[in-house]
């Protein structure tokens, strides 16, 4: 496979405070974007499962960039989880969950992240075992202020937020005590990626990376640490 990386993050959400959400028409784009990100300080990468092209980018940004910690979003079958993990993902992303998929994701010896949107998916994950949950779509689900609302009763769930989120509002999401990264795709513009132009992405991934470490140092941001708790 090539070079190899570090070993087993052991938490998503401790990775970086934001995690780019790429979807790569063509696996020959998959090492010079990623390279873009890690130079911009995004070393951590979500190629979600949205094309055909998605495995074979997974498996060559896991075998030619080894500053990056790639991972596959949008798993949404058992048979996406073997098969993602097989590629090279060393996290897994889900929209949402069942049991049969968060067993699949139990069972892949990586972290994952299982989606939920609404407290009650927030508490059947705690029965679980489960405390490190995707937020998504997190805009459109109630965003920090539905998220604020959850930490007083649910303490221990932390949270990516994604779905909606932009250089504007990362910063408010970061903030939060129950937050431990946000995804999105503001530094990926469509036009940026169709032309290939890396120079752009790496200096848009810059500055989503200055805001980001900007809100952690903010007063009063960041209450729950970093270094928090693995879940598998």
């Amino acid at each position: 496979m090539g070079p190899m990386s570090s070993p087993l993050p052991a938490s998503v959400l401790d990775l970086a405070p934001v995690v780019p959400v790429v979807v790569i028409e063509d696996a020959a784009d998959a090492v010079p974007l990623a390279r873009a990100l890690v130079a911009g300080g995004l070393p951590a990468i979500e190629v979600t499962l949205r094309t055909p092209a998605a495995p074979a980018a997974l498996r060559a940004i896991a075998g030619e960039v080894p500053d990056a910690v790639v991972g596959a979003g949008t798993v949404i079958t058992p048979e996406q989880v073997r098969e993602a993990v097989d590629a090279g993902a060393r996290f897994l992303v889900s929209p949402g969950w069942t049991d049969r998929l968060l067993a699949a994701m139990r069972e892949a010896g990586v972290p994952f992240l299982p989606g939920v949107s609404t407290a009650s998916e927030v508490v059947a994950l705690l029965e679980r075992g489960v405390r490190e949950m995707k937020f998504f779509p997190a805009q459109a689900a109630g965003g920090t202020a539905y998220l604020k609302s959850l930490a007083g009763p649910l303490p221990q769930a932390r949270f990516c937020p994604t779905g909606g989120i932009g250089p504007d509002s990362a910063p408010d999401y970061l903030a939060l005590p129950n937050v431990g990264c946000v995804g999105g795709s503001w530094m990926l513009p469509a036009d940026a990626v169709a032309g290939r132009d890396w120079a752009r992405i790496e200096r848009l991934a810059r500055a989503a990376a200055a805001s980001a470490a900007g809100s952690a140092a903010a007063p009063g941001a960041g209450s729950v640490s970093r270094a928090g708790s693995a879940q598998v």
